[in-house]
């Protein structure tokens, strides 16, 4: 039987990620997603003779955003170059991208895997336009081809083989995306092709330096997907050299119906791109006081946000990870965090209420109608014992989102939610439940003591919630002793 366990897989990553600008990379087409095949285009974009291409100004800044945040050394000077090749949906016959002089190199990203954490090294980032889309299931005898997309700005982000296994391109997928959709330079949105990567495998015995021969994984455009053709992939590998053969390197596509990874072309005979610099845009010359400015302009990012809520903050890891997904909830918490000292109350709120209500309603946060100094007075009303965490779930919050202007103190009078604890009110309703209950009283004076939740149950249910816990608990151990 093939002992798998004792390979390491051995994974890089090409990431394609499709960048939020309202022009494509090298003319002023529309660059939004959809529309009416070929309704985005326009001679520079179709590649007509004699057209010439400019520069999108914010596919640049959105490209040193990225690599700030990555960590990565700013290129001050970096070119385009042409790349050749012959594809049905790419009009002017090559694609311009950076070859030898990107504009980022180097630079990390930190994962987060079964607890433990990894920064994953990157070895550059380039800027590049994307193809059109081929569609071969409208038409039995043709394939149809909508250039809307050709000439949308991309960035091309590469990593080093630092990768493992599925579960770590799945973190790293998803961390880069979140990373861009906190930097506001891509919905990172895999189904509409927002984002999407190519997966080099490899693998070797456990303990092996030296890489083995790898095959790539074309575009990869769900995480779901991806996970299936890696886990394929190595098991694949692993059974070849198992029976003494060789991998050999190859392009594979992967089939989500069949669950297999099949050879497009070999790397032998794949194609040679030609690189040349292109002659219609001269080299990008950046300034370190506009690199200074975008560096300036960087909002708080997900890997600090994450330490400041699990240290500052002391939140559980797993509610941290909640809080930080997006960058809208995370500084939605940080304002109420300035509004109350109860942290791990302030976030199950937003975790187990607000964050519901906004699905259910399709609401956004900035549009969520109670601001944070009254969701602060919700949350002391609870951590007080003034009223119940269920009635405040159940009845105060929908109450406040329906009258946000009204205090949130008055509403919780007005629908009758305050507890008590009065001691004259508390002693009636003990005696009152206990002596409905006279065997269970018996039975707790004999030594069966976890029926003290019974009680309280029992007196919270005849007091409609309106009985303080802590004093209510106190009558009842008193009244039993």
């Amino acid at each position: 039987m093939t002992n798998y366990n004792s390979y390491q897989p051995v994974i890089g990553l090409e990431i394609h990620l499709q960048l939020a600008t309202q022009s494509k990379a090298f003319c002023a087409d529309d660059a939004s997603f959809g529309g009416e095949p070929n309704t985005h285009v326009s001679a520079i974009s179709l590649g007509h003779p004699g057209t010439l291409p400019r520069l999108n100004k914010k596919q640049v800044e959105y490209a040193v955003r990225l690599g700030l945040a990555l960590g990565s050394e700013i290129n001050l000077v970096n070119c385009f170059d042409r790349k050749n090749y012959f594809y049905t949906d790419l009009p002017k016959g090559y694609q311009i991208t950076q070859d030898k002089l990107p504009v980022c190199v180097g630079g990390s990203l930190e994962i987060r895997v079964d607890g433990e954490r990894r920064k994953i090294r990157l070895h550059h980032l380039h800027i590049e336009e994307d193809a059109g889309k081929s569609i071969h299931d409208q038409d039995p005898k043709n394939s149809l081809i909508d250039l809307n997309r050709a000439g949308v700005p991309l960035l091309e982000i590469v990593t080093e083989p630092d990768l493992h296994s599925a579960e770590e391109v799945d973190a790293f997928m998803t961390a880069m995306r979140q990373l861009a959709r906190y930097l506001g330079i891509s919905d990172g949105n895999m189904q509409e092709g927002s984002m999407r990567c190519d997966v080099n495998v490899s693998v070797r015995k456990k303990g092996q330096t030296t890489l083995g021969e790898r095959c790539e994984i074309k575009n990869m455009n769900s995480m779901r997907f991806a996970r299936q053709a890696i886990e394929y992939e190595v098991k694949r590998q692993v059974d070849i050299l198992e029976s003494g053969g060789e991998v050999v390197r190859e392009t594979m596509n992967f089939n989500p119906a069949t669950g297999l990874t099949t050879p497009m072309r070999d790397k032998e005979s794949a194609h040679d791109y030609r690189y040349f610099p292109d002659p219609d845009l001269p080299p990008v010359s950046l300034t370190p006081a506009f690199v200074e400015e975008v560096r300036a302009q960087l909002p708080a990012l997900p890997n600090a946000l994450f330490e400041k809520f699990t240290t500052e903050f002391q939140l559980s890891e797993y509610d941290a990870g909640l809080l930080t997904a997006e960058r809208e909830t995370a500084t939605f918490f940080i304002e109420l965090a300035k509004k109350t000292p109860a942290h791990k109350a302030a976030a199950n709120l937003v975790i187990n209420k607000i964050s519901p209500y906004l699905s259910e309603t399709n609401t956004t946060l900035e549009a969520f109608p109670v601001p944070a100094d009254q969701l602060a007075e919700f949350i002391q009303l609870i951590e007080g014992g003034k009223v119940s965490a269920s009635m405040a779930y159940q009845r105060l919050f929908p109450a406040m989102v329906e009258k946000p202007g009204q205090p949130v103190l008055k509403l919780a009078e007005s629908l009758h939610l305050l507890q008590s604890s009065d001691a004259k009110f508390l002693e009636k309703l003990v005696d009152e439940v206990l002596e409905k209950n006279p065997e269970k009283v018996a039975e707790y004076k004999k030594g069966k003591k976890g029926l003290i939740g019974f009680f309280m149950g029992e007196v919270m249910k005849a007091s409609k919630g309106k009985a303080g816990p802590k004093a209510a608990n106190e009558v009842i151990l008193r009244k039993l002793a």
